[in-house]
């Protein structure tokens, strides 16, 4: 994380190139930990920047630009990228350099990005990236006739080990400058003439470089948006001129698109035949070899679905331990407090308002560093491509198609980077239809919740002699939420948003080591957003929860009527019978409406109450799994809590809305109430009723 001074200026430097090209992975080799994540204003697209120290002692700040094929642009995310590159952002200052992280193993189709790039004016270095890969692959690229070719900076680098980094910030520490090559690609007559009609008409009326308005001019007349998209932007005379040409286009039978492809993959072709020696492969790649396992239309299903097992396994069973000290430690600081403090209502804050709600939940942090642990390796491996391709065959039954699986595994971290991936999706049904069913994919916000009731609940036995009950139970519910997710999405492609299945093309990336340095900053990136909630949304409520429990007092009143008197128990008791049909006490009743910010809250509010419950020196040593396990119903005499109730709740969790941010993201994403509101309803209703029926058939059998 980083802080820009505002007396010093600090260039800043575009990281862009095609999707799977190592790029995420350079830019992490060349900032490390000095990072921050937001949003574009206005935008829900991710913006990552990081500060770079360069060679010679200066500064930069690298900007990650989502993944773009092109500069013509068709999702929003692209847009951004674009944008960004052409200095139409208000809120992001123009570039002073663009790394173009190119594939050294598909040197093809990066290059018609870099050629785009390099004819919009733009100072230029290329990443010749994953050369270790080319080489595997029997490729031999001639860098040094690359760079004269193109008339830019090549310096080759494996972004995964750090081969090359410090050769390209030498060159970023210099002065980077625009190829000093004339364009070598030709356009064929009439577009030609139209193209340069229209560069005049765009350098007359708006401050443009030259380069900058060749590169505006050809995508204006390739553009199959229609002219709508370019009124507010352009003068009228631009338009005009931009209306007539394409009709005159049109008349001719000119497909602008195709022909500027075309002519762009000529000059690729003449500068592959230069620059690439192939050797010629004895058989198939190692990569097609492992695929033919990995994507069989069998094995594969098998392999993904017990790669997914043992992932949870190891989140329940490796994290025990560091999980138990984590208890400790917070145990140890409501000791050390207690014993330092004199009684009063401030100790109680501190020890059972503050440290055990917020104890409460960071003890699960364990977990939620294993999991995203597992997401980054699975990612960097190349094989969660592999997965969307498999889930495609899945995917279409219900009517969408391997990209919206993307989203929904994005999900499995959290459903809001998730819906913020849809962006990629062109359909407008199957994006929206993405978006209302990504949150019944398990994120990490659930994992704290299922943690809790699987440890209190679920028995310490092996199944099989290797799996653990645990571990099982915490892969059925995250099955549960991808059945329900699929379902839904079933559902709503044949009634509310029905449209065709749309046809998957996805490129498969070669398999590479995982980099354990990109692992492991992905993996600290997400687990310090989650410490940040612990620290401030979490602390918050946990606080004003504290006070609702503890007021008003009651004189002469034990601990537990004291608490079913408090504001809290009044609210609790109050919404008792709504939920009592699901097997739920007026405790889980609260623990239910604070999770509506976020699912956690679930855990620190139960802390929070047991802690204020069971304040004395004799129990305040105990677990919050040990307190749930204790806790008897006065009125019963009989557990409040059991293996069934566990079951419900984590049922009820898999399905249920329960997430303010996602709301907010959901409204914003479709640009109104409708949606956002529809999802609440439909995940309430489903979590509802699902739960109810569980709870009834768990009473008939347990």
């Amino acid at each position: 994380m980083f802080r820009e001074t505002v007396d010093v200026k600090v260039n800043h430097i575009a990281v862009v190139g095609n999707p799977n090209s190592g790029k995420t992975a350079l830019f992490n080799a060349l900032t490390g930990l000095r990072q921050k994540v937001g949003n574009y204003p206005g935008v829900t697209v991710e913006k990552k920047e990081g500060r770079i120290m360069l060679g010679n002692g200066a500064q930069a700040v690298l900007l990650d630009l989502p993944g773009t094929y092109s500069l013509t642009p068709n999702s929003p995310d692209e847009e951004i990228a674009v944008d960004v590159l052409l200095g139409h952002l208000d809120h992001t200052p123009p570039p002073a350099g663009v790394i173009v992280v190119v594939d050294a193993s598909n040197l093809e189709r990066n290059l018609y990005l870099l050629s785009q790039i390099i004819d919009c004016g733009l100072p230029v270095v290329v990443a010749l990236n994953m050369i270790d890969v080319a080489q595997r692959n029997g490729v031999t690229i001639d860098v040094r006739k690359l760079s004269e070719l193109i008339g830019v900076p090549v310096v080759p680098t494996v972004s995964t080990k750090g081969i090359g980094v410090p050769e390209l910030k030498a060159v970023l520490a210099g002065t980077l400058m625009p190829s000093t090559k004339p364009r070598q690609w030709i356009l064929p007559e009439p577009l030609q003439s139209e193209c340069s009609e229209l560069k005049h008409l765009l350098l007359k009326n708006h401050t443009l470089t030259e380069p900058q308005a060749f590169h505006e001019s050809l995508r204006l007349l390739c553009s199959t948006a229609g002219l709508s998209l370019h009124s507010d932007r352009y003068a009228p005379e631009v338009v005009e001129h931009l209306r007539q040409d394409h009709e005159r286009l049109a008349r001719l039978g000119v497909d602008c698109l195709s022909t500027v492809v075309e002519a762009r993959y000529e000059w690729i072709q003449r500068i592959q035949e230069v620059v690439l020696v192939r050797r010629l492969q004895s058989g198939p790649t190692l990569t097609d070899r492992i695929d033919r396992v990995l994507t069989h239309r069998v094995w594969g299903f098998v392999i993904f679905f017990g790669l997914m097992t043992l992932m949870f396994q190891t989140i329940f069973t490796w994290a025990e331990v560091p999980m138990h000290w984590i208890g400790l430690a917070f145990n140890g600081v409501g000791d050390f407090i207690t014993a330092s403090m004199s009684p009063g209502d401030l100790r109680e804050l501190i020890v059972h308002g503050a440290v055990a709600g917020v104890g409460a939940v960071v003890t699960f942090l364990p977990q939620i560093l294993f999991l995203f642990f597992a997401i980054g390796v699975l990612e960097d491996t190349g094989y969660m491509a592999r997965a969307a391709f498999m889930m495609d065959r899945i995917m279409s039954k219900v009517g969408l198609h391997g990209k919206s699986f993307i989203p929904m595994l994005s999900s499995f971290a959290c459903a809001i980077p998730g819906i913020m991936s849809t962006r990629t999706i062109e359909n407008r049904k199957d994006r929206l239809v993405t978006i209302l069913v990504a949150p019944l994919v398990g994120c990490s916000a659930r994992l704290p919740v299922y943690a809790l009731m699987i440890a209190a609940f679920i028995p310490q036995q092996n199944v099989l002699g290797f799996f653990s009950l645990a571990g099982l139970t915490l892969v059925l519910m995250y099955l549960l939420g991808i059945v329900a997710a699929l379902a839904t999405a079933w559902l709503f492609k044949r009634t509310l948003l029905k449209s065709e299945t749309p046809t998957f093309i996805m490129e498969l990336p070669p398999y590479k080591l995982p980099s354990l340095r990109s692992v492991v900053l992905h993996m600290w990136s997400r687990s310090m957003h989650f410490l940040k909630q612990a620290g401030t949304i979490i602390l918050g409520v946990s606080i004003i929860l504290w006070f609702l429990a503890t007021y008003p007092k009651q004189d002469n009143a034990s601990r537990s009527e004291q608490l079913r008197h408090s504001f809290a128990g009044q609210a609790g008791h109050l919404i008792e019978p709504v939920i009592k049909p699901l097997g739920f006490d007026w405790k889980i009743g609260l623990g239910l409406v604070g999770s509506l910010l976020q699912r956690e809250i679930f855990v620190s509010t139960m802390g929070t109450i047991y802690g204020i419950e069971n304040a004395s020196e004799s129990s305040g040593n105990r677990t919050l799994v040990e307190r749930l396990q204790q806790d008897i119903d006065p009125v019963s005499g009989r557990s409040t809590y059991t293996l069934l109730t566990a079951i419900c709740l984590m049922v009820f969790y898999v399905l249920a809305m329960q997430c303010l941010s996602t709301f907010a993201v959901v409204k914003r994403e479709t640009n109104g109430w409708k949606w956002p509101l529809f999802q609440l309803g439909y995940m309430t209703a489903l979590a509802y009723s699902v739960t109810f029926v569980v709870y009834r058939i768990g009473l008939f059998f347990l």
